[in-house]
């Protein structure tokens, strides 16, 4: 089971940092929930709930009178106090009980997804937990919450491959779709149709996922698919990713719509589509465990500047998970959008994109997205890589 498998991680990862206790603090989770309370229970909580993680090896949670049971069902937490008027005593006597040096919370400067502590909460927390003296030990659970999301587990990685394994298949399907005279919107539904059909969901918000741009002059990026329509001569680029037993894929695929009288793309596509593709080799080969994020982007981003091409206004690649952009670590420049992360340390199980882009000018966006896995030996392609420009005729 996932929780159970996540939490002995956890109690591995407070170890190896030498942090006494992990606490994530929670209320009314349905509405306002923390990124990692998939990691520690089956659903969600009412009312002020607290999940302990201690050094030691010992799981506690502390919830309203009436989500005990799904919590007791779980049968992942050594104690489970359950309260009717307050949370406040019987989370004082645990954290007493407990005496922690250092109680990582849930919150994160950093991190977007270690940072599912509101500030009303945060200063909750505070105040009760300064009536035990313990407020000045609270530190960020960042380096936790991040170690824990990065390192994939066996599950995790089962679940992935076959959200990837769909998400091909409905790539080869919408291949026999596109046509010119077809819009974009006409190919995001066939594609919304095929996820029905499998019986999983979108990996993302249905309004770009998938996202579909065909010809120059596109939004590009992140944007709904519009009424534009198919055209012979014009590059065609899709987003797209499922959700699969909670983990996704995030991929993307690049077709070529072949104008009147052709049999295969014109050079300036073709050398546009083969740019990327090296451009992902070379990145791929460049990811390894105990490298930056930094490194890698610099691989990729100077192999499309040394074919003629502009940059990519974008990291190269993030981490994929149970969002389509999980985890801390990213594969990016020193750009002040993503603070430290382009300087993480790439660790085995971190699970990457690989999505560099370049424009062919009066044709489109040429660009394709694969998902890899860091492993001890370097990096392997978790998805199929596209090699060849997909050709519409």
């Amino acid at each position: 089971m996932l929780i159970q498998e996540k939490l002995a991680q956890a109690k591995s990862i407070l170890q190896e940092l030498d942090v006494d206790c992990w606490l994530t603090f929670v209320r009314e989770s349905a509405a306002n929930g923390d990124p990692s309370l998939a990691f520690l229970v089956g659903g969600p909580v009412t009312w002020h709930s607290a999940f302990i993680v201690t050094r030691a090896g010992q799981t506690y949670a502390m919830v309203g009178l009436y989500d005990k049971k799904g919590i007791e069902d779980l049968n992942a937490y050594d104690r489970i106090e359950a309260y009717i008027k307050g949370f406040k005593e019987p989370f004082l006597a645990m954290m007493r009980e407990i005496n922690p040096r250092s109680i990582a919370v849930n919150y994160s400067k950093e991190s977007e997804i270690c940072d599912g502590l509101t500030h009303g909460m945060y200063l909750t927390l505070q105040e009760v937990l300064g009536e035990a003296g313990l407020h000045e030990r609270m530190i960020s659970a960042e380096r936790i919450i991040s170690a824990l999301r990065q390192r994939k587990s066996p599950l995790e990685i089962s679940s992935m491959k076959e959200a990837i394994r769909i998400t091909e298949d409905i790539f080869h399907s919408v291949a026999g779709f596109i046509r010119p005279g077809r819009t974009e919107k006409q190919i995001a539904a066939f594609m919304k149709e095929e996820v029905k059909k499998a019986g999983v969901d979108l990996a993302w918000e249905p309004a770009s996922c998938p996202a579909v741009f065909t010809g120059p002059d596109t939004a590009a990026a992140h944007y709904a698919p519009t009424d534009r329509v198919v055209e012979r001569g014009h590059i065609l680029n899709m987003d797209f990713g499922v959700r699969y037993n909670g983990y996704c894929s995030d991929l993307q695929r690049t077709f070529y719509i072949l104008d009147e009288g052709e049999q295969k793309a014109p050079p300036d596509v073709q050398k546009g589509f083969d740019t990327i593709v090296r451009s992902i080799e070379n990145a791929r080969m460049a990811l390894h465990v105990g490298g930056q994020g930094i490194e890698v982007d610099k691989v990729s981003r100077d192999t499309i500047t040394a074919a003629g091409f502009e940059e990519f206004p974008h990291a190269l690649g993030h981490q994929v998970g149970r969002f389509a952009h999980d985890g801390t670590a990213l594969l990016g420049p020193a750009w002040e959008k993503y603070s430290r992360k382009p300087f993480e340390l790439i660790e085995k199980g971190m699970v990457f994109t690989l999505e560099p882009r370049l424009t062919v000018r009066g044709r489109g966006i040429a660009t394709i997205e694969e998902m890899v896995l860091v492993t001890e030996q370097g990096a392997e392609f978790l998805s199929t890589p596209q090699r060849e420009l997909l050709l519409i005729g």
